[in-house]
């Protein structure tokens, strides 16, 4: 199986690789059309900042190639925000294959008698899992958060995390995925979600 990271400037690229090597996966890191346009599955990470993300994708023409692709790909945190339509974050026109909008956490938020931070730093359930991608993953799953943004509820919404508010912490459209959390940092539910999207997800 031929698996693509997406090279670019927002890329949390070697925890992703570390990750897939722990399940017994490499994969390609590129920015190359035809590596990617021709890769079995993509996977396309990301921290940062979106419109700076954004434009990095225009410059190189990865906006439209991303958009293009008809075999699944798995956006994970920023690059999950990057694949809905726009974000709050530098009021930022995105890719538009989910069209949920990407909203900032509204600063010293409290829960009961708790101010929540932002950004969101830590562990965090994931609740309402409507996918295969979550196959043998436990509703309230622990794992990892990092971010100061959040896809809102929506169409799209196949996984739920409630920070502020109740939001998408994963979405769905197509053979398009994304994940807010990290899953290459999010222990054995993690491990198993990768797993999942290299080895059970198909385009039906």
């Amino acid at each position: 199986m031929k698996l693509a990271i997406v090279k670019y400037n927002a890329g949390n690229i070697q925890s992703v690789l570390y990750a897939l090597e722990r399940i017994g996966m490499q994969a390609l890191v590129t920015d190359d059309h035809e590596q990617i346009r021709t890769a079995d599955k993509v996977i396309f990470p990301g921290v940062g900042e979106a419109s700076t993300a954004m434009n990095y994708l225009k410059e190189r023409g990865l906006d439209k190639l991303l958009k293009e692709l008809r075999q699944p790909v798995l956006g994970i945190c920023l690059g999950m925000q990057l694949m809905c339509r726009y974000s709050e974050e530098n009021d930022t026109q995105c890719l538009g294959i989910f069209g949920e909008e990407v909203k900032k956490f509204a600063p010293g938020a409290a829960t009961g008698e708790t101010i929540l931070k932002v950004p969101q730093i830590g562990w965090n359930t994931i609740y309402d899992l409507k996918s295969g991608l979550f196959e043998g993953v436990g509703e309230n799953s622990y794992c990892y958060f990092v971010h100061g943004y959040y896809a809102a509820l929506g169409a799209h919404t196949i996984g739920t995390t409630d920070y502020v508010q109740p939001y998408s912490s994963a979405l769905h459209r197509d053979n398009f995925y994304g994940v807010q959390f990290h899953p290459e940092k999010s222990a054995q539910a993690g491990e198993r979600i990768l797993k999942n999207f290299v080895l059970n997800v198909h385009i039906s």
